[in-house]
C-alpha cells in the first residue's frame, strides 16, 4: 500500500472531523466541574480512572473544598479518604493539595494560561494542562491524547506511533488547529459509542469509508 501524502492525510483528517461533528454535535469534556480550578482537579483525579468514577467522587470533594483556598487548607487524611475511589489516592491527594498551595503562593490563585507555565503545577502534565486550557479557556496548544484518541487515530492511520507524545505530534500535523480541542472529545464519544475497543461496530461507523482498518 503506497504511503499517504501529508496533504491527503490532512484532507482525510478534515473529513473525519467533519463527519464526527455531525454525528456528535454535543461533544464536550465528560468531567463535571463548575470552575476552571475544579476542572483541573477533576482532570488530575482522572489519571488511571474513568471519568464516570471521578464524577461520582468530585461532588463530595468540591462541596468540602470548592476552590484553591479551601483545598490548600484541607487535611491530607480527609482528602485521601474522599479521593480514594479514584485510585492512587495518596499521590492524588498530595498533588491536589500541593497544586492549590502553589497556585495561591506563586500564581495568586489564577490558573496560568499557557502550557509551559501550567505544567509547573503539581499533578499537571501536558495532557492535564491541555485539557484545562482547551476546555476551560478555549486555548489550543495541542491535541489531548487519551486511550480512545490513541487507539482510533492508529486505526485511522493518522499515526503509526505508540507513545502519546509522538501521536500528538503526528495529529497536530494533520488536524486543523481549529479542531484540536474538539477532536479529542469527538474521538472519545466515538470510541465509547461505536469504535469500541473489544468489538468495533464498523458496519455502523460513519468513518468506515475513511478508515483503512474498517472491516466493512
Amino acid at each position: 500500500m503506497p504511503r499517504e501524502s501529508l496533504a491527503n492525510k490532512r484532507q482525510r483528517a478534515a473529513e473525519i472531523a467533519s463527519r464526527l461533528k455531525r454525528e456528535y454535535p454535543d461533544a464536550r469534556c465528560s468531567l463535571d466541574f463548575e470552575t476552571p480550578y475544579q476542572l483541573m482537579v477533576a482532570t488530575i483525579l482522572s489519571a488511571q480512572c474513568t471519568d464516570e468514577r471521578v464524577n461520582m467522587t468530585t461532588p463530595v470533594l468540591f462541596d468540602r473544598f470548592p476552590d484553591a483556598t479551601a483545598m490548600a487548607a484541607a487535611d491530607i487524611g480527609e482528602l485521601e479518604t474522599i479521593v480514594h475511589p479514584t485510585g492512587f489516592f495518596r499521590a492524588k491527594a498530595r498533588n491536589i493539595k500541593a497544586n492549590a498551595e502553589m497556585l495561591l503562593s506563586v500564581f495568586g490563585g489564577a490558573i496560568p494560561r499557557d502550557l509551559k507555565t501550567i505544567t509547573q503545577l503539581p499533578g499537571v502534565g501536558r495532557k492535564t494542562g491541555s485539557v484545562v486550557l482547551g476546555t476551560a479557556f478555549g486555548i489550543a496548544e495541542g491535541v489531548v491524547v487519551d486511550t480512545h484518541v490513541m487507539r482510533i487515530s492508529q486505526l485511522l492511520k493518522l499515526t503509526s506511533k505508540q507513545s502519546a507524545e509522538q501521536i500528538e505530534r503526528d495529529l497536530m500535523k494533520v488536524i486543523d488547529p481549529n479542531d484540536w480541542i474538539v477532536f479529542t472529545h469527538l474521538m472519545i464519544d466515538h470510541g465509547r459509542a461505536v469504535c469500541i475497543a473489544r468489538r468495533p461496530r464498523c458496519g455502523d461507523c460513519v468513518l468506515n469509508t475513511l478508515c483503512p482498518s474498517s472491516q466493512v
